[in-house]
């Protein structure tokens, strides 16, 4: 089957099904170059360029912006009109995070995506510093897909301190704090069975946890990128590209809202 991502293998008519809708490409008849004219329904959405001095990236021409994939040009010609007031939103939102002093940035490893156990946690201050880096024995078995991406073996973790050790420190980092992370939702989750875990109370575990403040970046993130997903109605998820390793990962958060601001 030929890839449609790649332009020399395309007609001149072609559909394509992005996000649960029909897309209708159509060559103008008086060139031969790689541009589209892009239809949903008979509402024209605009003309995409393949441009291979841009490592064969796809313009969108009345947005002047680059998508390494044909459907996120897509998608950003999709845009609602709200965008705009979105993306301005969001740059004052990423302004203020970075500003403020208290910020703490905080990235957690795991032994699986279900169920999941800490087995690394990591905390940066606003500019990168390193406030803790711990690997952790998580007390269970961690699953070969998880020790794929992060690397951590059961035997590394085996040799290392359990989360309650790690209590006392995460609780000076995080009381009072603003903490920033990429799905705060799972990292959350993580932290509420660990503290579950310790004080054996859901009561005790829920009030340690109400003396953070945790910020997602994860939704403003896909809001200021504005590629909507027809299906979801809503902004698509952007991955950050991380590397699994948790300081790196703080730091590339950082790094991204910089961009943002």
């Amino acid at each position: 089957m030929l890839s449609p991502d790649l332009p020399l293998q395309l007609g001149h008519l072609f559909t394509r099904t992005v996000d649960s809708r029909d897309v209708h490409f159509v060559r103008p008849g008086d060139t031969e170059r790689p541009t589209w004219v892009v239809y949903e329904d008979t509402r024209y959405l605009g003309t995409v360029h393949a441009q291979y001095d841009t490592g064969r990236q796809w313009h969108v021409q009345s947005l002047r912006e680059q998508h390494v994939r044909l459907d996120d040009a897509i998608r950003a010609m999709r845009r609602p009109a709200s965008w705009q007031a979105d993306h301005e939103r969001v740059r004052r939102w990423a302004c203020g995070i970075l500003t403020d002093r208290r910020l703490v940035v905080l990235d957690v490893q795991t032994t699986a995506l279900t169920d999941p156990w800490a087995v690394q946690v990591s905390l940066t201050d606003g500019h990168g510093n390193v406030l803790l880096n711990e690997r952790l024995n998580p007390l269970a078995d961690i699953a070969p897909a998880a020790t794929a991406l992060h690397g951590i073996t059961q035997q590394q973790a085996a040799q290392a301190p359990t989360f309650a050790v790690l209590i006392p420190r995460l609780a000076k980092f995080l009381h009072g704090r603003r903490c920033l992370t990429y799905n705060a939702a799972f990292d959350r989750t993580v932290l509420q069975r660990e503290l579950h875990r310790y004080f054996r109370s859901s009561a005790q575990a829920a009030d340690w946890l109400r003396k953070c403040t945790f910020v997602d970046a994860m939704q403003p993130y896909a809001a200021w990128k504005g590629l909507w997903s027809t299906h979801h109605h809503s902004y698509r998820y952007q991955p950050l590209g991380s590397s699994y390793e948790a300081v790196t990962n703080c730091r590339l958060l950082l790094t991204t809202l910089k961009q943002v601001r």
